[in-house]
């Protein structure tokens, strides 16, 4: 059998820091191969190194049968990268970026148009709209056109559905098993278990090395500690008089365009509200309103007691927010970062002093007190911005997909970090993409096309559309949707 992928001693430092340590596996021609790690295990490195982006420091490796350095030139012509932040450019059009990428390939949209049509068929009638005002599912399967145009050989995927929801991310994984039934070798990383579950084999890699290479229910088994960590236990919070979120009638429009369509619900105080919905549904704009950044066309928003259209300076200083693109100062250091954003919402120095000492020794990071943020793996900054968008103790917290692309063990630290909040009195409002964190919110609202379909406990949605998961409700409820992006 060839082999499409052969790694052989692979090592990779940054620094005093050992990114790979003797990596070697193979992986034959043909093959839908998965990678599955903690952050900041070696994944990305790996792949940088494979597709030519990246140096080694010992071993070798060979693609296609190629040398990664003597022959990087070739490979480069052979093999398709989607990396972890999508390698589309945001100011060109849908037509723009795929027509590029076909250039620096020397070959045409035409010419190997029948291997990517049924992934461009989705996204065509948005051709004239730029890259950057696509919704996520959207970038996603542009990005994934532009990658195969040139009809690689070996298809790299690094964690590609981050940020994407399930109704997309299934339609994704349909799409990796029609190109590799047409003999694309697939190597894809992933945090998420039952993307896993649909490679051939996956490996699994911890601390820069390769701890086993099998089919997925054999390393999910053998390494369920770490992969498949038990679910959290939480009791729900008391329901209390007090709200501390009103909404009545709140619309958002853009144009001829309704991105929020007169929704109305209210939150109670030390409540855990999840808002889900698909991408494109509209939960990123009602957000906006709702944090005081996107003044609404019409209704009425009370947040911790203030009007968010007359009093956003107010709602601003009662709330504490963590975005999708986190708010962290990547070239500050980690007690810079809390400095900063305590001096912001006028905290007393001798309190600011004391309390990032106690955050970082409750979110292990005490060591890397003086670490540039840029320096730090995603699930430790993930944890770093929501303890800093709570330093302040605010009445309600806001995050906005605060999850989307850690592993499972760091996700359930992070779901351990909001029940504390929550337990201090705070109020957090979340939205995000993974079902299983559905399941620990207390009341849950789902969006379809602007409006607010479904709203109460996961239990009582689960018995009111007869399902057996969060998963399956939302399946439901979104493949409803008619249009595909807000």
């Amino acid at each position: 059998m060839e082999h499409a992928v052969i790694v052989n001693g692979v090592t990779k430092s940054y620094g005093k820091v050992e990114a790979l340590r003797g990596v070697s596996f193979t992986i034959p021609q043909g093959e839908l191969f998965g990678i599955i790690g903690p952050d900041g295990a070696g994944k990305t490195s790996l792949f940088r190194i494979l597709t030519t982006l990246l140096l080694s420091d010992s071993g070798t490796a060979s693609v296609c049968g190629l040398d990664v350095v003597r022959d990087y030139k070739e490979i480069r012509r052979r093999v398709g990268y989607m990396p972890g932040r999508f390698s589309l450019y945001q100011d060109l059009t849908v037509e723009e970026n795929l027509n590029f990428f076909a250039t620096v390939f020397h070959t045409t949209i035409e010419e190997n148009y029948d291997l990517v049509k049924d992934i461009y068929q989705q996204i065509e009638p948005f051709r004239k709209r730029r890259a950057g005002a696509l919704s996520g599912g959207m970038k996603q399967k542009l990005a994934l056109s532009c990658a195969l145009i040139h009809k690689p050989d070996v298809l790299f995927l690094d964690e590609p559905t981050t940020g994407v929801d399930p109704v997309s991310r299934r339609e994704f994984w349909e799409m990796l098993r029609r190109l590799k039934a047409q003999g694309i070798t697939i190597i894809a990383s992933t945090p998420i278990i039952d993307e896993a579950r649909q490679c051939d084999r996956i490996a699994f890699i911890n601390e820069g090395q390769i701890h086993g290479i099998d089919t997925p229910e054999r390393i999910l088994e053998q390494f369920s500690d770490i992969l498949c960590p038990a679910g959290l236990q939480h009791g729900k919070a008391e329901q209390k008089e007090e709200y501390v979120i009103e909404v009545d009638g709140l619309t958002k429009r853009f144009g001829s365009f309704t991105a929020v369509d007169h929704i109305s619900f209210c939150v109670h105080k030390g409540e855990i509200f999840g808002f889900l919905g698909a991408n494109g549904a509209g939960k990123t704009t009602a957000m906006r309103m709702l944090t005081g950044l996107s003044r609404p066309t019409e209704g009425m928003a009370h947040v911790a007691g203030f009007d968010v259209a007359i009093h956003t300076e107010e709602v601003k200083k009662n709330i504490g927010y963590m975005s999708q693109k986190f708010s962290l100062y990547e070239d500050l250091k980690v007690w810079e970062n809390i400095r900063l954003f305590a001096g912001i919402y006028g905290m007393a120095e001798d309190d600011i002093a004391r309390k990032t000492d106690e955050l970082l020794t409750r979110i292990g990071l005490s060591a890397e007190r003086d670490t540039l943020v840029k320096s730090l793996p995603l699930g430790w900054k993930q944890k770093l911005a929501f303890s800093v968008s709570i330093f302040h103790e605010p009445k309600i917290v806001f995050l906005d997909e605060p999850t989307g692309g850690v592993d499972p063990a760091t996700r359930r630290q992070f779901w351990e970090l909001i029940y504390q909040a929550a337990d201090r009195g705070i109020t957090v409002f979340v939205t995000t993409h993974f079902m299983d964190e559905a399941e620990y919110c207390d009341r849950i609202s789902i969006m379809v096309d602007g409006v607010i379909r479904a709203l109460d406990t996961p239990d009582k949605l689960k018995r009111q559309f007869n399902a057996a998961t969060m998963d399956d409700v939302f399946q439901k409820l979104a493949r409803e949707a008619v249009r595909t992006a807000d």
